[in-house]
């Protein structure tokens, strides 16, 4: 048996590629393929089956690229609703390879499609390998049984989550490997370990949602205090369910002059600066949004920008932009228009203007605080970011939220906006910018760097 885990990053995203004798299995695709296509010539597979543990919410799912690119089948669970043709299965149907064998159980919860499979190698009968769980089981976690919004109570869900986990999946013997669909990072669940896989015995022992509780203990531990699902959740869910656009059907981000791009954006292309939060702050185009390559900027860009914007990359070289292409692509963000030609440079030597924004140290922003010379500092991580503790005169505005929340702001104060580390921060501050602030200063190193100075903070 061949077996191997890809992990994605910046969507916090594990998919799977098993392969036997002449033929292979990819599980939970993500949406640019070439890495399985690639992976399986090198190792002489044919890529024949394609499968989903459920519809997914959270990312452009491949299934429907490598289809028409292997001619591969898709396998859903029998109760999804997807409108192209798949192979429904229902719990214990199988696909045999050569000396593996791929089990398919039943495990609604986080959606009522849900599936988990099982890992079985010819030469070990009755012992799987492992078991592949989806969004199910995380590491360290269990998946969310509220991202369908009133398609199905978040309860019902729930109560059928705690029924998967303990009669299917933790009934496996305590040796079974467990690889999940996500890792850390990943809105699917609350408490995702950074670990990328695990055992069952494993889970059971350090897994704070498969403790010994009552069923109901379960659905009211599942069903409260979750955070905010992402906006484009949705959206994404919808492409997977109708079969999303083929990549290479999007059209080829090509070169725009500067006086175009500067055209184009009052017309009402909007400009996504994908350089570093330092690199924006020392010279950028007035009105853009600063999401930057090196982190999650396929999740923030799903959240920040509507699908029905078109976009003008402005990157640091070619390959930037058609990796950020790229990871636009994976959410759903289609609109691409072009990219701005030679770059901020190109910009600047055709004499347009350029706005920068303040960088400052954490000691910088502590001395601002203690001289009032800083109107307001700005929180812009998730809640239960800042109640792990936070600047005692700061206020929360998470970012998803932010160009609501900040309309009780004055456009005219000094404003000192900071997140963990300064990426999510500087794009805070594009947004304000955007609202007419200009009086904005980006924290270096943000709360991290904060509390690494032991500086105060309240709780």
């Amino acid at each position: 048996m061949y077996f191997r885990q890809f992990y994605l990053g910046c969507l916090a995203h594990a998919s799977y590629l098993i392969g036997s004798g002449k033929e292979a299995a990819v599980v939970d695709p993500q949406r640019d393929v070439d890495i399985y296509l690639d992976e399986a010539k090198t190792l002489g597979f044919e890529i024949k089956h394609v499968i989903e543990t459920h519809l997914h919410a959270d990312f452009v799912s491949g299934h429907h690229e490598l289809a028409a690119r292997t001619g591969a089948r898709i396998y859903f669970g029998a109760g999804a609703a997807a409108k192209f043709e798949f192979v429904p299965v229902h719990e214990g149907d199988q696909i045999v390879m050569d000396d593996v064998t791929l089990r398919f159980l039943e495990t609604p919860g986080h959606t009522p499609e849900s599936i988990s499979v099982l890992i079985l190698e010819r030469d070990k009968p009755g012992k799987p390998y492992g078991v592949l769980t989806g969004d199910t089981l995380f590491i360290g976690d269990v998946g969310r049984p509220d991202l369908l919004g009133s398609r199905m109570p978040a309860d019902e869900l729930a109560g059928m989550l705690y029924d998967s986990l303990h009669n299917k999946l933790l009934a496996l013997p305590d040796d079974t490997k467990v690889f999940p669909a996500h890792g850390a990072g990943s809105m699917c669940g609350r408490n995702i370990s950074n670990e990328t896989s695990s055992t069952i015995g494993e889970q059971r022992r350090v897994n704070y949602a498969v403790q010994p509780m009552s069923r109901d203990q379960f659905i009211a531990m599942m069903t409260t205090d979750l955070p905010e699902a992402p906006s484009y959740f949705s959206r994404d869910a919808q492409m997977n369910l109708e079969g999303p656009v083929l990549i290479d059907e999007l059209p080829e981000p090509i070169g725009l002059s500067p006086q175009a791009v500067q055209k184009m954006q009052r017309g009402g292309h909007l400009i996504l600066d994908t350089r570093p939060a330092s690199q924006y702050g020392t010279g950028h185009i007035a009105g853009s949004l600063n999401i930057g390559l090196g982190g999650q900027l396929a999740s923030w860009a799903g959240s920040l920008i509507r699908p029905d914007v078109p976009l003008i990359i402005v990157a640091e070289d070619f390959d930037s932009v058609r990796e950020a292409r790229t990871r636009l692509a994976r959410v759903g963000v289609e609109l691409v228009s072009g990219y701005l030609g030679g770059g901020v440079l190109a910009w600047h030597q055709a004499g347009l203007p350029l706005v920068t924004l303040e960088q400052i140290s954490v000691e910088e922003l502590r001395h601002r605080i203690d001289e009032k010379s800083v109107d307001a500092v700005i929180d812009v991580r998730r809640p239960v970011e800042w109640d792990s503790g936070h600047i005692a005169s700061a206020t929360s505005m998470p970012l998803n939220h932010l160009s609501e929340s900040a309309r009780s702001l004055n456009p005219d104060a000094k404003i000192a906006v900071l997140c963990a580390g300064g990426y999510r921060s500087s794009a805070a501050c594009s947004v304000l910018e955007q609202s007419g602030f200009r009086n904005l200063s980006n924290v270096v190193g943000g709360m991290t760097a904060w509390k690494n100075a032991r500086l105060s903070t309240a709780d």
